[in-house]
């Protein structure tokens, strides 16, 4: 009997970890995808709705700024993937929210209260998956080039 509760208890683990591994690689198909470049300046918006974020894959330049605007009701945490962890962005991780490294991690290190926002500029090259880390089922992208 101990040998088949261990058995059950690995296959729920796994079967876990794949449902995170594969909600953090999907894109949300509900969202927008692709917003155009922006007219002028450096500066993006990613709304934060009821319905995840707006837009849900974003493509900017080397060395822009991205912010996330909370149009909800509750707080949101945009950080890197993968959830827990927030280390897919290089140099980022949820450990580093408490030193004074934080300003320089892809993680807003905190929930951000209705109405308000944070920004982030990035300065690595690559396609980024992030989530809400307060609601980690809802994904986006920042594609820099």
């Amino acid at each position: 009997m101990n040998k088949a509760w261990y058995l059950v208890l690995g296959i729920a683990v796994l079967v876990g970890a794949f449902f995170l591994f594969a909600q953090e690689s999907a894109p949300n198909g509900t969202l927008s995808t692709e917003t155009p470049a922006p007219e002028a300046g450096n500066e993006r918006t990613i709304r934060v709705t009821a319905e995840g974020f707006v837009p849900s894959a974003l493509t900017i330049k080397k060395g822009e700024s991205v912010t996330w605007m909370n149009e909800t009701d509750r707080n949101v945490w945009p950080a890197s993937a993968m959830h827990p962890t927030h280390m897919v962005y290089p140099g980022s991780d949820i450990k580093k929210c408490d030193t004074a490294e934080a300003a320089t991690i892809f993680d807003s290190c905190a929930g951000i209260t209705p109405g308000s926002s944070w920004s982030f500029v990035f300065n690595e090259v690559g396609t980024w998956k992030y989530h809400d880390h307060l609601r980690a089922t809802v994904f986006g992208s920042i594609t820099v080039q």
